[in-house]
């Protein structure tokens, strides 16, 4: 079971729901060990005195480790002293942690709701925001290869009260969603869900806009009915979920401006597969005259493997303004100031990787990356815009390579955990935030345009510009990139910055263009660290 946070996808729209959390399971009197838990407040044993003490034991080999499990028998308060010690010594904020006794809270995703810090950011989120649990197996299952259960559409959940509009941001190529007879398109509305109409405000009907927008397996069978952009008139299509592994980097062109040649690609995810579709990205844009610029769109980009967000970063700016200097570096607690608490290695920067890597990634090990060479980049940006993309552009700038943002402002997460397996949860604490050769980090709430009126965060030359679901991605009329395109050859942007209310992006567009929600797996929306 996921714990709910703002990166998981799964039963979004159940915020519509009365909810029943466990957040609130806790009994006095030592109910989670039954004896109590001899908790001494700030009294720390290692976490290793706890490892591994489980209420269930696992048995048989761990697929992870290709190992026996080491589980033994214990308790949940052995669970939780285990997350108590652990949280102490490497959560990011372990002073911020009200330290509370692992004996009075009866699960263990209850107690690890409460070790984290409770500070809000300057634009008043949260400072955690993304502390969450997720199932061990279902976690190993979906690190090799990324892949889910699906249709290939990738939902932008526009407005999640009704009048709700949930859209289709983009498509994978052969998938159910991209079927001659299905055939769903960018902008497609969703008018209803196996028989139920999106405003539905059932209980019934909100599980089944869960179960249909979101299929658990492949195999599902649901019924939509879906109203194309430039329709006026409703269709129905039926889809069977599949597993469906992205096609990470696409529309790659070149636009010809009557300034120069401006490149421009999709890059949605930093996955293993996106290695080589990266390096022949610019190995095509360097193809004949090359170009004088380029335009980055990381608009649904929520991250993914560091590693491919520096060997991209490198591929921008070359080799004369990368050399010698740190893509990103690591900082964890005060505890730990030489040495990664969790690995025990050295803690050194991650460079700009001029070659590339070998598995798990694609391109054959140790190849020459090619450069395009630039001083400055485009980046199209969102909400859904997090980790290792902000990441790239702050690796950028850290360099002095001129980043310039056209969108609106990204997720903030310039921190990073490693995946913990204890009893068969895996657990994520906030352990170390990552820094550019400036040692620049700070971007909690994320970067924004300069002329953002709304959620500013660190203040970026650009412009704000709302999400254009009438047009397609690197279609040079798209607003975004039409935006970026115009910036680059004026330095202006558009005249209404960005929409408030029900505002469309365009006059006479049939939908809302806000940016919305675009839910992603776990796996697509974190910093992965490679071991």
């Amino acid at each position: 079971m996921i714990t709910p946070s703002r990166n998981v996808p799964v039963a979004i729209l159940t915020v519509l729901m009365a909810a029943c959390g466990d957040d609130a399971a806790r009994f006095p009197n030592g109910g989670g060990g039954g004896a109590g838990s001899a908790w001494q407040p700030g009294v720390f044993e290692p976490a290793s005195a706890f490892q591994a003490q489980c209420v269930s034991p696992r048995s048989g080999i761990n697929p992870a480790t290709n190992q026996p499990y080491p589980d033994a028998q214990g308790t949940i308060t052995d669970e939780n002293n285990f997350l108590r010690s652990y949280s102490d010594d490497t959560y990011l904020w372990y002073d911020e942690i009200v330290d509370q006794d692992p004996g009075l809270f009866v699960s263990q995703t209850s107690y690890f709701n409460e070790l984290k810090t409770t500070s809000i950011t300057p634009s008043g989120q949260p400072k955690d925001r993304f502390h969450f649990t997720v199932d061990s197996d279902a976690w190993f299952n979906l690190s090799q290869s990324g892949a889910a259960a699906g249709y290939g559409a990738q939902w932008a959940l526009v407005s999640l009260s009704p009048p709700r509009e949930v859209v289709v941001a983009y498509t994978e190529p052969s998938s159910p969603a991209t079927d001659p007879q299905v055939d769903l398109a960018r902008g497609a509305r969703v008018v209803a869900v196996d028989g139920f109409d999106i405003d539905t405000s059932t209980q019934d009907g909100i599980a089944a806009l869960n179960a249909g927008l979101f299929p658990s397996d492949a195999g599902e069978t649901h019924s939509f009915l879906v109203q194309d952009v430039g329709s006026q008139n409703s269709r129905s299509v039926t889809m069977t979920s599949a597993i469906i592994e992205s096609q990470p980097v696409k529309n790659v062109r070149v636009l010809d401006t009557p300034t120069g040649r401006v490149g421009y690609v999709l890059f949605n995810d930093h996955i293993a597969t996106a290695e080589l579709a990266l390096i022949d990205a610019v190995n095509q844009l360097n193809a004949g005259d090359g170009i004088d610029d380029l335009v980055l769109d990381i608009r649904y980009n929520g991250g993914g493997f560091l590693a491919l967000a520096s060997e991209l970063a490198y591929m921008i700016a070359g080799p004369a303004a990368t050399a010698g200097r740190a893509f990103e570096l690591l900082q964890f607690n005060d505890k730990h100031p030489v040495t990664d608490p969790v690995t025990g290695r050295e803690i050194s920067p991650t460079p700009f990787f001029d070659t590339t890597l070998g598995p798990p990634f694609n391109a054959p090990p140790e190849q020459a990356l090619p450069t395009l060479d630039l001083p400055r980049v485009f980046v199209i940006t969102s909400p859904s815009t997090c980790s290792a993309s902000e990441a790239i552009m702050n690796g950028l700038r850290g360099v002095d390579i001129e980043v310039i943002q056209v969108g609106s402002t990204t997720c903030g997460k310039p921190y990073g955990f490693y995946p913990t397996d204890n009893c068969g949860t895996t657990y994520f604490t906030i352990q170390f935030r990552g820094v550019n050769d400036k040692d620049f980090g700070a971007y909690i709430d994320g970067f924004s345009p300069a002329n953002t009126q709304t959620s500013i965060g660190v203040v970026v030359p650009g412009c704000s510009v709302a999400d254009d679901f009438t047009a397609g991605l690197g279609d040079p009329n798209e607003d975004r990139l039409a935006a970026a395109l115009t910036y680059r050859d004026a330095q202006t942007c558009p005249a209404t910055p960005e929409p408030v209310g029900g505002v469309l992006s365009k006059s006479g567009a049939q939908l809302n263009a806000a940016d919305g929600i675009v839910p992603k797996s776990l796996w697509h929306t974190n910093r992965i660290m490679l071991p």
